[in-house]
């Protein structure tokens, strides 16, 4: 599970549909079924994390999976150990499933043709893609326009993801799922804080988040990266908000029933003002996460086939 591209809209619709039922076994007064007793998933992160790592260990304890944590500061990586020889030494200890973050993009794909017999998840490469937050992106969407009566389809919802373009592996993974799904997206920043290149990109390019907001049905707001700029691309935070942060005022002015969205971490009063965070779906994104991993990971060591549970008995009956 490396790119959301690969999966393909019928592989997207799979995964969303098999998180419903595993949001119906997160509900249970003991969230947890035997679908991968005996299975082991080691989460390798080398950036910090909290929703996508913890999200990963939630996901495959309440698949019954034992847990391994590997903390990049303190392993044997600082004596001069390899990534490929880490991720040997984790095959051979029995590791069924790696979910590998890093700083570099590409490091999945590169474990990926290192491990025999792991599978192997991409948590986040870089600047490059982050495919389980978009599918979790995809099912937040569908599952709160369906709580409000607007149906579960994405094909021709209008979306604007606004913010740091240039630095965001969310972006690009959202931009691929969101276009598969037949949603209509708008990239909304200022021009120092676009790729490069959007040659491939399905998007249309805005600076006007004024005139955008009442047309949108998702607004999507990015974290400023700071940390990863190297040079100065914003004049201030002040004059960025003022221009496209998601103030009070600003969301006054969107449609009857649009999402606010956010990835997280939230930078409230910068991207987004605090009370319009607090009225956003941002915890239900959180919580929608660990129902989708549940999915990638059963669908990455359950069954060992493609068919997955459609009913709570049989997700019940799901064994690795």
């Amino acid at each position: 599970m490396l790119s959301v591209g690969d999966l393909g809209p019928a592989g997207i619709g799979e995964v969303l549909r098999l998180s419903d039922r595993f949001v119906e076994v997160s509900a249970r007064p003991i969230p947890k079924v035997p679908a991968l007793r005996g299975k082991t998933v080691a989460s390798m992160f080398f950036e910090d994390s909290t929703r996508t790592r913890l999200s990963f260990e939630t996901a495959a304890r309440r698949l019954s999976a034992d847990v391994l944590t590997f903390s990049a500061g303190s392993s044997s990586l600082n004596k001069g150990e390899s990534l490929r020889d880490t991720v040997e030494t984790l095959e051979a200890m029995g590791v069924d499933a790696l979910v590998v973050r890093h700083k570099s993009s590409g490091v999945p794909w590169q474990v990926a043709r290192w491990a025999r017999r792991a599978a192997v998840v991409n948590g986040g490469d870089g600047w490059h893609e982050h495919p389980t937050q978009a599918l979790l992106d995809c099912y937040t969407i569908r599952a709160e326009r369906r709580d409000r009566g607007l149906g579960t389809d994405l094909a021709g919802l209008r979306i604007g993801i606004v913010g740091d373009i240039r630095h965001s592996r969310v972006a690009r993974s959202d931009v691929l799922a969101f276009g598969a799904l037949g949603a209509h997206v708008t990239l909304v920043a200022p021009p120092t804080l676009l790729p490069p290149s959007l040659d491939g990109w399905d998007v249309e390019v805005s600076h006007d988040l004024d005139g955008l907001l009442p047309k949108l049905d998702v607004v999507y707001l990015l974290r400023l990266q700071q940390e990863r700029m190297t040079e100065a691309l914003l004049p201030s935070l002040r004059e960025y908000t003022a221009t496209y942060g998601l103030t009070r005022q600003r969301a006054g002015r969107l449609a009857p029933g649009a999402l606010v969205m956010h990835p997280g971490p939230v930078n409230r009063g910068v991207e987004i003002a605090s009370e319009v965070a607090d009225r956003s779906v941002i915890t239900h994104q959180v919580a929608n996460g660990v129902a989708v991993r549940m999915a990638v990971l059963f669908l990455l060591l359950g069954s060992g086939s493609t068919a997955a549970p459609t009913t709570r008995e049989e997700v019940d009956r799901a064994e690795a």
